[in-house]
């Protein structure tokens, strides 16, 4: 593809898609950890999840839809007692399984069983390549259950499973001992990008990346072409040639979360009332959704770069990520508040102090999430 047909790509998907590319469904806000980062404030279920013949009939519309693939996650979805039963029937309705875990459920009869499962992916979670550093996140013994689950995973003959990093300022400087240990496993290495959504709206400024962490991060990335990102870093390409991807929003545009009550949001890190298009238990279930909510065709409007219009990167970085402006207080026309070119962090600095949108108390043990602007 020549260079000068990616912008006309890019454009074409901000206007949306008959069918999301992949969606990201959390089957289960119920967890065994309680990861300080965590996107949902998982921790307990909710009794409301929907059933087992609600799931299925959800497959069935992806199915329909043309819906590539289905990343599932959570909480930890493996705890539900269907997990499997639904993995088979998805797949079984043509629509592939990517599903992330802790690994604590993999047992190598589990690790077997996936290994003999077609279009299944698996990714374990892990933050640090070491115990000490993963562990002050996602909580003592996780770096060892998650080790464990790579172990049966391998020693089932699963194939390239893939690990993967939330990139924090406390595992920046490991990039090189992760991309080894992934290599050591035939693994292959995912890093994606924190947010300040659920548990990490308080961790987020503790953890998120200096700018010269960012910077490296760039420049190692765009060495490494095979490792997986997701998009997640595409206000990065602001500094240079983008990185591999589509370098866009997605939100409402070609991907979407469906949460475990079957309530839908434009995107994973921005479960919040603003952005909520609808549930899939309504009338017309998740097509309806997809094709005609408001929020969606909202989303799919040709926009305005905002304070970002004086900015030469703008067409390089769009802007940035939603998610992580809205739970900072930053306009969503605004700077990202990790602009490599400094313009959201100067945004923050300049905001009145007040509270900034909350994530709301999640599935954790009852607390606010209510922040300040920082």
């Amino acid at each position: 593809m020549s260079a000068d047909a990616h912008p006309r790509l890019a454009d074409q998907l901000k206007g949306g898609l008959g069918a999301p590319i992949c969606l990201t469904w959390e089957l289960t806000y119920g967890c065994n950890l309680s990861c300080i980062h965590c996107l949902s404030s998982s921790g307990r279920r909710d009794p409301r999840e929907l059933s087992t013949a609600e799931a299925m009939a959800v497959f069935d519309e992806l199915h329909d839809l043309q819906v590539f693939y289905v990343n599932i996650g959570g909480g930890e979805p493996t705890i539900r007692a269907d997990f499997y039963e639904l993995v088979d029937y998805s797949v079984s309705r043509g629509v592939g399984v990517k599903f992330s875990t802790n690994g604590t459920t993999i047992s190598p009869e589990r690790a077997r069983r996936l290994a003999g499962s077609d279009h299944v992916d698996v990714q374990v979670s892990l933050d640090g390549a070491d115990a000490a550093t993963n562990d002050a996140v996602r909580g003592a013994g996780s770096y060892a259950a998650a080790r464990r689950a790579m172990d049966h995973l391998a020693a089932a003959g699963f194939g390239a499973f893939k690990i993967s990093v939330v990139f924090t300022r406390a595992n920046a400087g490991q990039l090189d001992e992760l991309e080894a240990l992934a290599a050591g496993y035939g693994a292959e290495l995912r890093l994606t990008r924190l947010r300040p959504s659920g548990r990490g709206a308080r961790s987020w400024a503790a953890l998120h990346p200096t700018r010269d962490q960012q910077i490296a991060l760039y420049h190692w990335l765009r060495d490494r072409p095979a490792v997986l990102t997701g998009d997640s870093f595409f206000h990065l390409s602001a500094l240079g040639e983008s990185l591999p991807g589509l370098n866009l929003c997605g939100a409402g545009r070609v991907v979407c979360l469906v949460d475990p009550v079957g309530d839908v949001y434009a995107c994973p890190f921005v479960v919040h009332p603003r952005f909520r298009a609808g549930s899939v238990r309504d009338p017309g279930g998740f097509t309806r959704i997809w094709r005609r909510s408001g929020l969606f065709v909202e989303l799919r409007q040709p926009s305005s770069a905002g304070a970002c219009a004086v900015c030469g990167s703008y067409d390089a970085c769009q802007g940035g990520c939603m998610a992580a402006k809205f739970f900072t207080g930053l306009p969503l026309d605004g700077p990202d508040p990790e602009c490599v070119e400094g313009h959201g962090e100067a945004m923050l600095a300049s905001l009145p102090a007040g509270p900034v949108p909350s994530p709301g108390a999640g599935h954790s043990a009852p607390v606010s999430f209510g922040g300040r602007r920082r």
